[in-house]
């Protein structure tokens, strides 16, 4: 049996059977021009609004920083401004801006400071420069004719010459000794009291193998 197929079956397939008819009121798209006068009043505006509001920031954040530099008073050695030393470096990220702004304040806070680093850092700076005084000859600030010379000839050389004495101690060494008086021996100590720490003794060791690489890289060059 042939069904002949309902005429609302078509719905289904085309939701809008019925197309809009364009007329000269409703031709489906817009008659009229852009306002170009009013987009342009107001992006105006909105950059005016935008102008305007920085100012009032700026002037704001002067107005409360004076404030805070009349409460505070002159600027000393206890209380300082850090700034960022380049224009660029206002793009720095928040941990290395703090870094530096701390590794500034240590430098220029009067001392005496705490050791950042239990005192090991400063020590061995304090005993290299020692080191570099008492085993090189060096020349004696202020002081044109006098040669600073290494600590072991000096003790060298006191050891061949002995110390000098004043006329008193002459005159007491030389006097007659009483029954079982003994001569005075002095023997050097086993140690000089100095132990350097193994954080020091890791840095003589970095320094000494600096000085080793850049002696064979003299000889390289040389060759």
């Amino acid at each position: 049996m042939h069904i002949k197929p309902n005429q609302n079956d078509g719905d289904t397939l085309n939701p809008n059977p019925h197309p809009q008819v364009n007329d000269p009121e409703h031709p489906g798209y817009e008659v009229t021009d852009v306002n170009v006068s009013g987009v342009l009043v107001f992006v105006g505006g909105l950059a005016g609004f935008v102008a305007v509001f920085f100012v009032v920031c700026f002037f704001i954040g002067r107005l409360v920083n004076s404030q805070i530099a009349k409460d505070d008073g002159p600027l000393d050695k206890w209380h300082q401004q850090y700034a960022p030393a380049k224009t660029g470096d206002g793009l720095t990220s928040n941990p290395v801006f703090e870094q530096r702004s701390a590794s500034q304040i240590v430098k220029t806070f009067p001392g005496p400071r705490l050791d950042p680093d239990d005192g090991n850092q400063s020590s061995s700076d304090l005993h290299a420069r020692e080191d570099l005084l008492l085993e090189n000859y060096s020349q004696v600030q202020g002081m044109p004719n006098s040669v600073r010379i290494p600590i072991d000839r000096a003790i060298e050389l006191i050891a061949e010459r002995g110390l000098p004495l004043a006329a008193d101690a002459k005159a007491a060494t030389a006097a007659t000794k009483m029954v079982g008086a003994d001569t005075p021996v002095v023997t050097a100590p086993l140690t000089n009291g100095f132990a350097r720490s193994g954080f020091e003794q890791d840095r003589i060791a970095e320094r000494e193998q600096k000085l080793e690489f850049a002696k064979e890289a003299s000889k390289e060059e040389k060759k």
